[in-house]
Formats: structure tokens, C-alpha cells, sequence
């Protein structure tokens, strides 16, 4: 499945980004790119989404990520046949997926150097800011918007066929 070449991509440029990060930019430190509109600050995540703290749950969170990235797998083999659109917004959910539970293996693998999912995007007008969030996010997000409009098109395809 060629398609699997964009969550490697994916995967990789994350990783990478992530790594860069880590390497150049001290914790909660913060390089301007657009005024003060986007920003690179470097945060640890010990949680999931938003911040939300799960404690000692890590372990837990892990282990559904990776029963997420199966069913994704799965989906995609069941859909290799589908629309372009439906194929790449799954790879990207799967590459997004990827790069988080890398992430939070190695928290629950090298406690003692990671801490959590590294995020650097950071968006906002000054003291107004959006979460902070990584490369990966951003693939979730962008796979999930193109799967809800693949399904839009196609429901309105198939209702209006008589």
C-alpha cells in the first residue's frame, strides 16, 4: 500500500521536528517566526489532548493508541480500494497517531529523559493563545477534516443518485 508512505512522512517529519526541538530550544523557551503570532515554544505534554492530565494512566493511553493505530491499519486495508481523499486523510490520522504514541513510549520506556509528547506550535495574539501542539497534531487534525469532507461528498453523492 503506497499510501502507507505518507504516514511514514509523516512519522518522520515529526520525529525529526520533535528532536530538533528538544535539541535547540531549552524547555519553555521560544523562538518568534511571525511576530508574536506563530511561534515555536518548546512544552512537554505529560498528558493527552489540551493538556489534559491523566496521571498515571500513560501506560493505559499507550496501550490505546496502539489498538487505534491497529484499527486504523485495518481500515485502511478495508478501504485500499476507496477514494484518494478517504486514503490520505487515514494515512495522515495513522502518521499523527504514530508520532504521539512514539512519543509516550519512549515516557513510559526513558523516564528519566522524557517526560512527555514534545509540542512547539504556538499560535496566537499575545497574551490569546491556542494550545500548544506538535507536527503530529497537526496531521490528526488535517486527516480528520479531509475524512469528514470525503464523507460529506460521498454522502451527498450517493442520496442524490436515484
Amino acid at each position: 500500500m503506497k499510501i502507507l508512505s505518507v504516514s511514514f512522512l509523516v512519522v518522520l517529519v515529526d520525529q525529526f521536528s520533535k528532536y530538533w526541538v528538544r535539541d535547540n530550544l531549552a524547555l519553555n523557551s521560544q523562538i518568534n517566526i511571525f511576530g508574536n503570532y506563530f511561534r515555536f515554544t518548546h512544552v512537554v505534554n505529560p498528558g493527552i489532548a489540551f493538556g489534559i492530565n491523566i496521571g498515571a494512566f500513560m501506560n493505559v493511553i499507550t496501550l490505546l493508541s496502539l489498538f487505534a493505530v491497529l484499527l486504523i491499519l485495518y481500515y485502511m486495508y478495508l478501504e485500499r480500494h476507496s477514494s484518494l481523499l478517504l486514503r490520505v486523510s487515514l494515512a495522515l490520522i495513522l502518521g499523527g497517531a504514530l508520532g504521539n504514541m512514539i512519543d509516550r513510549s519512549f515516557v513510559i520506556l526513558f523516564p528519566e529523559t522524557y517526560q512527555g509528547v514534545v509540542d512547539f506550535i504556538d499560535i496566537g495574539i499575545n497574551q490569546y493563545r491556542w494550545y500548544v501542539f506538535n507536527l503530529a497534531d497537526s496531521a490528526v487534525t488535517v486527516g480528520i477534516t479531509l475524512y469528514i469532507a470525503n464523507s460529506l461528498f460521498s454522502k451527498s453523492k450517493n442520496t442524490a443518485s436515484p
